[in-house]
C-alpha cells in the first residue's frame, strides 16, 4: 500500500474547492459523469485506431445511491487507470488527463467527441463528500488500484481485486449534503446536466411487461422483466445531419427539450459547422407575438453533449435569446465551474455565424413559401425587428425577407413598398411618405380617410417600431414614415394644390382666439382649410414628439426624460366646415362654449381619449341634445 500527500501547492485546497472553486455544488455529478463519459469515449477511440486490443461492447455509466450507507457510486466501463495513472492524474491536481490525451492524439481524436478541458472536475466530488474512493482497472493488463482520500492532502493507494475494466468512484456523502442521497434529487440532476450525454447512463431499473404470445393459453399471466433504466438520449437530434431528420423528428426533439411546452414551434434552424470552429445545434422559433416581456435564456448550451448553462449571453446574438433550442460547441471557453462564459475572439465568430445562418434560413423560408412566411409574420416579427436594430450584419440581410403588413393584411418588403407607393404617396418635395397605424381600431377614422385618398396604410404595432423606422429613415434619405393620426391627411402627404379657406385671415384670428378660450392647454390649435365635408375637429399627435416619447419609453431615443413628458396633441380645425362658421358667428358665449366642447369631445372620442368623468359628462350632454 502506498500513502502520501497529494501534490498541491496549498495545504487547504479541499476547503477552497468546497467553498470557492465551484459556485454550484450540484455540478459534482455532472463532472463525475462527464469524466466517466470521457473515459469511455477515449477507449472507443483507442480501439478504433488499433491501440487498445479489447472489445468495446455496450458500455454504460451507472449511478447507484446507497441511502443507508450514505454513499453514491458512479461506475463506468471506460479505459480505467493503472496505479501509476492514478498517481499521475488524480494526485497531481493541475494535470488534466483529457488535455494530455487530446494533445497526444490531436489529429486522430479530432472527431471522437472527447470532452476534455475538465481539469479539476474530479475534485468537485469533495464539495459533497467527506471521503472519496476510486476503484479502477485499466484496459491494459495491469492490476486494479484502490485510491482513498478523506478530504485532506493525505491519500492511500493500494491494489484492488476489481476484475472488470473501468472505474468506480464512491462518494461518502458529508452530513451537510445528505439531500444528494435522495433518488429524486439525483434523477433531477441527471436529467438537467446529462440528458443528452453520448454514453448511456443507467440509474436504477424499471419493470416492463412482456407482450402476450399469440399462442398463449387463456389463463396466461403476462411476464414482467426488470430492465435497465437509461435516463439519457445519447444521440439527440442536433448530433445528426439535417437530411436524417423529418419535420416530425424536429418537433419531437422540441418536446423532449421542453416537456411543458404544448405548442409546436413555427420552424427551426439547424446549425452545423466545422470550420473555422465546431458548432452544432438547433434553434426553434416559438410563437412570440408583439410582447417583449418574455422569458429569455431558454437556449441550452452544451459542450460535447454535456449541459453547461441556459445563460447564452455572448454566444448567441442578443436578439436570438428569445428563441429556444440547443447550441453545442467544444470551442466555447468556459471558466473552472463552467457556470459562466468568457468572451474571446472565437465566441464573437460563433455569434456572427449564428446571425448569418439565421438570416440565410429566413431568406430561404421566405423564398420557398412566401404565403406560409406571411402567415407566421406576426409571431416572429419582434425577433427580426430587434435583430435589425441590434445586429448590423442581420440588418444588411433583412431587406430580403422582413415584411411590412398593411391594415388590409397584405405584405410587402421595403423595396416592394417603395415601388408600390412611389406614384401615389410621393409628396411635392419628392419624398416618399409611408403611412402607418399602430392600432387599427383606435386609429380607424384616420385609416379610412387615408384609404379614401387611395393611400396604403401599414400596420406597425411592435413596441420597438419607433426605433426601427428611425433607423430605416436614416438609411433611406428619400423616405419617411408617418403615423396616420399625426396630422390631417393633406398635411401628411403634401401635394401641390392647396385648398382655399372660405374664412378671411381676420376671421381665422377671431375664431382661433375664441377656440383657445375653451380648449385645454394640452392641445395646440391649428386652423386648416380642408374639404368642407371633412371632419370639423381632428386631434393629432405630432409625429416627432410622439415617436421620441415612445423611443424613450422602450429604451433610447436620445432625449433624456422624454418618456415622462405629458402627452401633447394638435387640434386641427377645418375652417371650411359649417361648425367653424357657427362657432365664429355665435354671439351667445354659453352656446359657443357648448359647441366647442361638444366638438372637442367627439374628436377625443375618435382617438379613444375621452374617459372617466369627461366621458360621463359628454354622454349626459348628448342625451340632453336629443330629448
Amino acid at each position: 500500500m502506498t500513502t502520501g500527500k497529494i501534490n498541491v501547492s496549498v495545504e487547504n485546497i479541499f476547503p477552497l474547492i468546497k467553498k470557492f472553486l465551484y459556485s454550484d455544488h450540484e455540478i459534482f455529478l455532472r463532472e463525475l459523469v462527464s469524466n466517466g463519459t470521457d473515459a469511455t469515449l477515449k477507449l472507443k477511440h483507442l480501439i478504433s485506431i488499433g491501440e487498445a486490443k479489447v472489445e468495446y461492447g455496450n458500455p454504460v455509466i451507472e449511478i447507484k445511491v446507497d441511502k443507508e450507507g450514505k454513499k453514491i457510486h458512479i461506475i463506468d466501463q471506460g479505459l480505467g487507470m493503472t496505479a501509476d495513472e492514478v498517481e499521475k492524474y488524480i494526485n497531481q491536481v493541475a494535470f488534466s488527463g483529457a488535455e494530455e490525451f487530446l494533445d497526444k492524439y490531436k489529429d486522430s481524436a479530432k472527431d471522437s467527441g472527447i470532452i476534455g478541458h475538465f481539469g479539476l472536475g474530479f475534485y468537485s466530488a469533495f464539495m459533497v463528500a467527506e471521503k472519496v474512493e476510486i476503484i479502477t482497472k485499466s484496459y491494459k493488463d495491469e492490476p486494479a488500484a484502490h485510491w482513498t482520500c478523506d478530504g485532506s492532502p493525505e491519500f492511500t493507494l493500494e491494489p484492488a481485486d476489481k476484475t472488470s475494466r473501468g472505474t468506480e468512484i464512491i462518494l461518502h456523502i458529508a452530513e451537510d449534503s445528505l439531500e444528494f442521497l435522495e433518488d429524486s434529487k439525483i434523477s433531477g440532476l441527471l436529467n438537467k446536466y446529462n440528458k443528452f450525454m453520448p454514453v448511456p447512463i443507467k440509474f436504477g431499473t424499471r419493470t416492463e411487461t412482456l407482450p402476450k404470445p399469440e399462442d398463449a393459453p387463456e389463463d396466461y399471466v403476462n411476464e414482467t422483466v426488470e430492465i435497465d433504466n437509461i435516463i439519457n438520449n445519447p444521440t439527440p437530434a442536433w448530433t445528426k445531419q439535417p437530411s436524417e431528420l423529418s419535420d416530425e423528428d424536429y418537433k419531437n426533439f422540441y418536446r423532449e427539450l421542453y416537456p411543458m411546452q404544448f405548442e409546436d414551434p413555427l420552424f427551426n434552424i439547424h446549425l452545423n459547422v466545422d470550420y473555422p470552429f465546431n458548432l452544432t445545434g438547433i434553434l426553434y422559433f416559438p410563437k412570440l407575438g408583439s410582447d417583449m416581456q418574455i422569458q429569455k435564456d431558454k437556449i441550452q448550451l452544451y459542450q460535447n453533449q454535456v449541459y453547461v448553462t441556459d445563460n447564452v449571453e455572448g454566444i448567441v446574438p442578443e436578439f436570438l435569446t428569445m428563441l429556444k433550442g440547443v447550441i453545442d460547441s467544444p470551442d466555447i471557453p468556459l471558466n473552472v465551474s463552467r457556470s459562466g462564459l468568457q468572451a474571446d475572439g472565437a465566441v464573437k465568430k460563433i455569434s456572427n455565424y449564428i446571425t448569418r445562418k439565421v438570416a440565410d434560413k429566413l431568406k430561404a423560408l421566405f423564398n420557398e413559401n412566401r404565403a406560409d412566411f406571411e402567415q407566421k409574420w406576426n409571431d416572429i416579427k419582434i425577433v427580426l425587428e430587434y435583430g435589425m436594430l441590434s445586429e448590423d450584419k442581420f440588418y444588411e440581410k433583412a431587406g430580403a425577407f422582413v415584411l411590412y403588413p398593411t391594415v388590409d393584411n397584405t405584405y410587402f418588403t421595403l423595396e416592394e413598398l417603395k415601388e408600390k407607393l412611389k406614384e401615389n404617396q410621393t409628396d411635392k418635395d419628392g419624398k416618399l411618405v409611408i403611412l402607418y397605424a399602430g392600432n387599427k381600431d383606435a386609429q380607424h377614422s384616420y385609416i379610412e380617410t387615408a384609404k379614401e385618398k387611395g393611400y396604403q396604410v401599414l400596420l406597425l404595432d411592435s413596441p420597438i417600431i419607433s426605433h426601427l423606422i428611425q433607423k430605416i429613415e436614416g438609411d433611406n434619405s428619400g423616405l419617411t414614415f408617418v403615423r396616420v393620426d399625426s396630422d390631417h391627411i393633406d398635411n401628411l402627404i403634401k401635394k401641390e394644390e392647396n385648398t382655399i379657406s372660405k374664412l378671411s385671415d381676420e376671421e381665422k384670428e377671431t375664431l382661433k382666439t375664441s377656440l383657445e378660450t375653451y380648449i385645454p392647454k394640452a392641445y395646440s390649435v391649428q386652423l386648416e382649410a380642408m374639404d368642407s365635408q371633412a371632419a370639423p375637429f381632428i386631434i393629432t399627435q405630432p409625429e416627432f414628439m410622439r415617436r421620441m416619447k415612445e423611443m424613450s419609453q422602450s429604451g433610447g431615443g436620445g432625449m433624456f426624460g422624454m418618456g415622462n413628458m405629458p402627452e401633447m396633441y394638435n387640434l386641427i380645425v377645418n375652417t371650411n366646415s359649417d361648425l367653424a362658421t357657427s362657432i365664429l358667428n355665435t354671439e351667445d358665449k354659453t352656446h359657443q362654449e357648448h359647441l366647442v366642447k361638444q366638438a372637442l369631445d367627439l374628436a377625443k372620442l375618435s382617438q379613444n381619449l375621452l374617459k372617466g368623468e369627461a366621458l360621463t359628462a359628454f354622454v349626459k350632454r348628448s342625451f340632453e341634445m336629443i330629448k
